[in-house]
């Protein structure tokens, strides 16, 4: 006999994400910036240019406020290291991923495409990454 499953409603009953899920994200992301080995300067402009000041704060733990637009920054670039750490069996290799020239990219690095400072370059590093796994 066949049971239905219960359908997940199409808009989430949480429509933004949290101060605290934004909180932990930044954490997430100064953490993964590390393993990526990007300059501060880099990682600002990967962030929409955030300010110097702000940045140095983050990396103490004091994230502030986070608006919609860092919000979702934040949250493609964790798509990003998810799609990276789905493809690549060795960490290592997916965080030397994002460093190298790709010809996909023009010749481009990914950290070249995602520092424009516009969100569609993140989405477009995402978007690659998940076509990559199969995700679409």
């Amino acid at each position: 006999m066949l049971v239905e499953i219960p359908r997940t409603a199409a808009q989430p009953s949480i429509p933004q994400i949290t101060a605290d899920e934004a909180s932990a994200a930044a954490r997430a992301v100064i953490k993964l910036f590390e393993k990526w080995k990007l300059t501060d300067a880099v990682a600002r402009e990967i962030l929409g240019g955030l300010p110097a000041r702000t940045y140095a704060r983050w990396k103490t733990g004091d994230h502030g406020r986070i608006d919609r637009d860092l919000a979702t920054r934040l949250s493609l670039i964790l798509g990003v290291h998810k799609g990276l750490r789905i493809l690549f069996t060795e960490p290592e290799r997916g965080y030397a991923w994002v460093s190298k020239p790709n010809d996909n990219f023009g010749g481009k690095t990914p950290v070249e495409i995602m520092s424009q400072g516009d969100i569609f370059s993140l989405a477009r590093i995402r978007a690659y990454l998940d076509a990559e796994r199969g995700g679409w």
